[in-house]
């Protein structure tokens, strides 16, 4: 049967919690139209763009998505452009004007308002519903919005406002009906997840969330990310290191590690906390993969500071980092009281520089792990290869496990039909992102 709904695209940019809310929209939505999946190059009646605003180049990157949206239109490829998110949130007087073909602008929080643009009526009952626009086997979970830290350097808290948990049964809800669907692993993400549960329970509640989700039936793996280091709840190590559903894998922007940027920063933390922190994390859950992100050429990072920052980091041994270049974000409390007078040029050498380390980090790690056997989940088989993940990979930031098909292992499998299952391999290869690896049984 021809269907003949209206074609509706999304187009999410920025980070995952942005992908969330796509999906709790398209899920009122989704008997309306026929939904095209993102990239897909055909006509479409409307596209929806849901837009970052955190720093420069997330601000870059949707202005051009969102002009390349209206240049389509005037092509006749797109009917109507409905734009949503944080950057049209943080410039909502701006925009329109300067993109004035654009058919309507909508904030951040405005789920309700761009359902009604859609033609949908918000339903309740629909709350935590999600049209899923990652892979059926994996999922991300937002347990709250907002954010009550007041990083100097950040622009969340004006655009997103204060943080407000997801109630913990709404959570679990969202969590059955997305195994009943299919997902195996639950990605779990906030401005900041181990704040959750303060505003609702007067607790930090994050331990007590992971174990009733690892209750769900059909979810086999939880892994955190977005976790804030100041006060950070020491239950959720228990759950890392005794709860086998809870994967090994902690996702903790730490930003810096000298005193005097960590004070700029409004971090409230020293480097001393930090470190023993790290130790803590090592010790309780053996181990255990560490993600951070660090920020270099923040007002007050001198030659020291970002020494001690290169030597923090080959203590650490983290073994995934991320980096990027200070931005003055205006609205901010870094751009309204600091200077930022570190040029260009030495943020770029100095996040070269930074990028050049971690990689060699990166690379023994991969390749300690040459020789050990691993369950793995398949998220992909792409020209003969399964694309896999253990529980020490995230999706879409980390690297991947590379799996060669093996006619004789697979002969009465459909290798298609192996994404989202779980199959156990054996490491022999690795390179700076990714580990190649050999079946041993499905």
């Amino acid at each position: 049967m021809i269907d003949t709904r209206k074609k509706l695209q999304t187009l999410t940019l920025g980070c995952s919690k942005n992908k969330v809310d796509t999906e709790h929209i398209l899920s009122q939505v989704e008997d309306l139209y026929e939904i095209i999946p993102e990239g897909e190059d055909i006509p479409v009646d409307v596209l929806l763009i849901n837009t970052c605003g955190f720093i420069g180049d997330a601000k870059e990157e949707s202005v051009q998505a969102v002009l390349e949206a209206v240049d389509r239109k005037s092509r006749g490829e797109v009917g109507k452009v409905v734009v949503f998110g944080c950057l049209s949130q943080r410039y909502a007087s701006e925009m329109p004007q300067l993109i004035p073909e654009v058919d309507a602008w909508f904030g951040a929080r405005d789920f309700e308002p761009v359902i009604k643009e859609l033609g949908g009526l918000p339903d309740p009952a629909k709350a935590s519903s999600r049209y899923l626009t990652t892979p059926s086997h994996y999922a991300y979970l937002k347990i709250s919005e907002g954010c009550d830290r007041r990083c100097s350097y950040c622009a969340i808290p004006f655009i997103r406002g204060a943080h407000k948990s997801v109630p913990m049964e709404i959570l679990v809800e969202e969590a059955e009906k997305l195994a009943q669907n299919g997902v195996r692993e639950l990605i779990i993400i906030a401005q900041d997840t181990t704040y959750y549960g303060l505003d609702l329970y007067r607790r930090r509640a994050l331990a007590e969330l992971l174990q009733k989700l690892s209750e769900v039936e059909g979810i086999e793996w939880i892994r955190i990310h977005y976790s804030y280091p100041a006060a950070f709840p020491e239950d959720v190590l228990d759950q890392m290191a005794n709860n086998p559903k809870v994967c090994r894998y902690m996702d903790i922007p730490l930003q810096h590690i000298a005193d005097k940027v960590l004070d700029n920063m409004h971090r409230n933390v020293d480097g001393a906390w930090t470190r023993e922190l790290i130790r803590k994390m090592r010790e309780k859950v053996p181990g255990v993969v560490l993600r951070t992100t660090m920020i270099v050429g923040h007002p007050g990072e001198g030659k020291r500071a970002f020494a001690e920052l290169l030597d923090f980091v080959k203590e650490a041994r983290f073994e995934r980092l991320g980096a990027f270049k200070y931005s003055e974000e205006e609205g901010t409390y870094g751009a309204d009281n600091f200077k930022d007078t570190i040029s260009k040029r030495v943020k770029q050498e100095r996040l070269d520089e930074l990028m050049t380390l971690q990689s060699e980090i990166s690379m023994a790690f991969n390749q300690s792990r040459v020789g050990s056997e691993i369950d793995v989940i398949v998220d992909d088989f792409v020209d003969g290869v399964f694309v896999c993940r253990s529980e020490f990979e995230s999706p879409e930031v980390d690297g991947e496990i590379l799996v060669k098909y093996d006619s004789s292992l697979f002969s009465d499998v459909d290798p298609y039909s192996l994404i989202g299952d779980f199959i156990k391999v054996k490491v022999v290869g690795a390179d700076e992102y990714d580990l190649i690896a050999e079946p041993i049984e499905i």
